[in-house]
């Protein structure tokens, strides 16, 4: 397995490992993280089996668990980017924690995987992540109308952002 380790100032990014299934468990099962992230056994099994083209990460902040990131590569050379997503756990929140694993993880995917373009998609009303991605650089690119289905049954919007390799801040 590969080892691969991400170091930003306050966060380490490491490979997920099979002793993380219980930490992740309880992450994805936190009412704030299904209420982005949705069904937690999907999210569970994505990432413990992910696609060839997906990579995740456990967030540590000062050695203690602070949530899990990951990208996925789009690797057809006219529309080569990489896109990411985050869920932070509770007491990670609020702290900058997930803006410094979004920038730790987005220099290695400009320097080291080559990418010149991120994307990243909240929810079109998950304002406070809109925010601290607007802090890091991406801007909004467009409503995505009935994006993604909700626990609720229901479907709602997205907002597709990007962030050029110049502009992150």
């Amino acid at each position: 397995m590969n080892e691969e380790v991400l170091q930003g100032e306050r966060v380490r990014l490491r490979r997920v490992r099979p002793d993380d299934r219980e930490r992740l468990t309880a992450l994805f099962n936190d009412p704030e993280v299904l209420r982005w992230w949705g069904d937690a056994e999907e999210s569970l099994d994505d990432t413990f089996s992910p696609s060839p083209e997906e990579v995740g990460y456990v967030i540590e902040s000062e050695g203690e668990f602070a949530g899990f990131i990951q990208y996925g590569e789009e690797t057809e050379p006219m529309y080569r980017h990489a896109s990411i997503d985050i869920a932070l756990a509770e007491g990670a929140r609020g702290r900058g924690i997930g803006a410094e694993a979004i920038r730790t993880l987005a220099r290695y995917l400009f320097a080291v995987r080559g990418h010149h373009r991120l994307t990243i998609d909240p929810a079109a009303d998950n304002a406070k992540a809109i925010r601290s991605y607007e802090r890091i650089g991406f801007r909004p690119v467009g409503i995505m109308r009935r994006y993604e289905r909700g626990l609720d049954g229901t479907w709602h919007d997205g907002l597709l952002m990007d962030l050029l390799a110049a502009e992150l801040r």
